[in-house]
């Protein structure tokens, strides 16, 4: 048989394809920069261990949204165990501060009569994880900023509920754990 007779199966065999295919696939893998988040990588520098967490400041209409959010963002830091929580900036190598510059709440779908079953909080805040000034700067090194830190949970009224307000209190306590775990998650992973 001549070799332009050959069929493909006879000129690669195929253990001799089978390896060069996870070969290259290998070199692709090793060399594309995937990583687990979360697992050991930080973009934080290494000599920031205590962490001053500065209460919100609160732009917004709802009351207290900036005490929970706070409140969650220091529980997060706790349980990341990756920093010593300080009570004031004296002796922070880091200070996360921030203000709530807009909370929202909507109403995203209704039931058969037309009342409102499932809603929409949208938070959005203006934080910031810096340096303190030392030594002779007058400026703090921010390490990680969004301006513009925008966080949506959608959370069902259930039908019992009678109390509108008492309902969206515990939205904001359980919309306050999953900022809080994403903010950190951002701060540690530079996004």
């Amino acid at each position: 048989m001549s070799p332009s007779q050959q069929t493909i199966p006879q000129l690669f065999s195929l253990p001799l394809l089978r390896r060069a295919l996870i070969g290259a696939l290998a070199c692709l893998l090793a060399g594309c920069g995937y990583s687990l988040v979360g697992r050991g990588s930080s973009n934080l520098p290494e000599d920031v261990q205590a962490v001053f967490v500065e209460p919100l400041e609160n732009e917004t209409q709802r009351s207290q949204v900036e005490q929970i959010l706070t409140q969650a963002m220091i529980d997060e830091l706790v349980t990341r165990r990756r920093f010593e929580i300080l009570n004031s900036a004296d002796g922070a190598d880091a200070i996360l501060s921030g203000k709530v510059t807009d909370f929202t709440v909507r109403p995203v779908s209704f039931d058969s009569d037309g009342l409102a079953n499932n809603f929409e909080i949208l938070i959005t805040a203006d934080m910031k994880f810096e340096r303190p000034p030392r030594g002779g700067d007058t400026e703090p090194e921010t390490i990680w900023a969004n301006s513009r830190y925008l966080f949506r949970q959608d959370y069902p009224l259930e039908e019992d509920s009678v109390e509108y307000f008492d309902r969206e209190n515990l939205a904001i306590e359980e919309t306050a754990e999953d900022f809080a775990q994403t903010l950190v998650t951002d701060i540690f992973e530079g996004f």
